[in-house]
């Protein structure tokens, strides 16, 4: 079966009511996408943001009336010069094409992700089976894979790790299967919690995972502290993260811009010996030591 695509920028109208309009008229399912390469970074609980260009996408039927389902939509929206593409889409394994695009990756020496339909091509490495999912992180973003390099590169055998922002896991159970003694999984996004509660478990590290919101975290510290999340909170959250870092204990943030990194640097050197910044692409790792006691 082929199908149709109906492509509509949304500068003008409201996406949402595009996209019931398109539902309206027979479509099968209806996307979003960035019509302006604009980059939407992790948002707050409870916000849910589109993009100011927004694309909205129906897809149809090959044997669907384009012309009909336009001008249903130029009446509705009372938008006579309405325009859209209309493209014919051929049929294929929808399913087994979004599978090919995730592969094995390895990050460091040893450290490997790999979706559940591939085996691992090192077994003998240290392997995560994960699939992309949900929640944010399956180590494909250049903020993931600096985190996780920096985990294969470190002794953890028998330490103890704090995974501050921990989406999908994969942070947490890299260190468990790195040897860490134990680890506490922390994000405030139920979503994020049950994704990293089915991939511990899925991975087999859950007794070494304690899984909790920011408010159920005991008062623990730790000897590391992880934070891949955004700048704003890195900032916000510096007190925080100087109060679960044991004295001596290693720090690492990612989720930062270079341009970023700088007031970042500054604040936290109030409690962190801080090191030289990492960079990929446009993103940075900072990574420092606790001081004995606040500057």
């Amino acid at each position: 079966m082929a199908w149709l695509c109906i492509s509509i920028d949304s500068s003008t109208h409201d996406p949402e009511q595009l996209s019931e309009l398109l539902d309206a008229a027979g479509a099968v399912s209806v996307t979003f996408e960035d019509g302006a390469d604009q980059p939407i970074l992790e948002p707050m609980p409870g916000d849910t943001h589109l993009w100011s260009k927004t694309q909205v996408t129906g897809l149809f039927g090959a044997d669907a009336n384009a012309a009909l389902i336009l001008d249903t939509l130029r009446s509705e929206l009372e938008d006579p010069l309405l325009r859209a593409n209309v493209t014919p889409v051929d049929d294929q394994d929808w399913e087994r094409s979004w599978m090919d695009r995730f592969q094995p990756l390895r990050f460091g020496r040893r450290l490997w992700v790999c979706p559940h339909w591939h085996s691992p091509p090192q077994p003998e490495d240290v392997n995560i089976m994960l699939d992309p999912g949900l929640a944010f992180g399956t180590g494909t973003h250049p903020t993931t894979a600096l985190c996780l390099e920096w985990l294969d590169a470190q002794e953890l055998q028998d330490k103890t790790v704090i995974d501050y922002g921990c989406g999908s896991g994969i942070l947490a159970i890299a260190a468990a299967k790195l040897g860490a003694r134990r680890i506490w999984a922390v994000d405030y996004d139920p979503q994020a919690l049950t994704a990293t509660t089915n991939n511990a478990l899925a991975n087999q590290v859950n007794e070494q995972i304690s899984i909790h919101a920011p408010e159920t975290l005991p008062e623990v510290t730790a000897d590391i502290v992880l934070a891949n999340i955004l700048s704003g909170p890195l900032l916000e959250l510096a007190p925080r993260f100087a109060d679960l870092v044991r004295p001596g204990g290693k720090l690492v943030l990612s989720g930062v811009l270079s341009d970023q990194a700088a007031a970042l640097l500054e604040k936290y050197r109030t409690w962190f010996n801080m090191e030289p910044t990492t960079t990929r692409e446009e993103w940075v790792r900072l990574s420092g030591q606790r001081t004995d006691a606040a500057c």
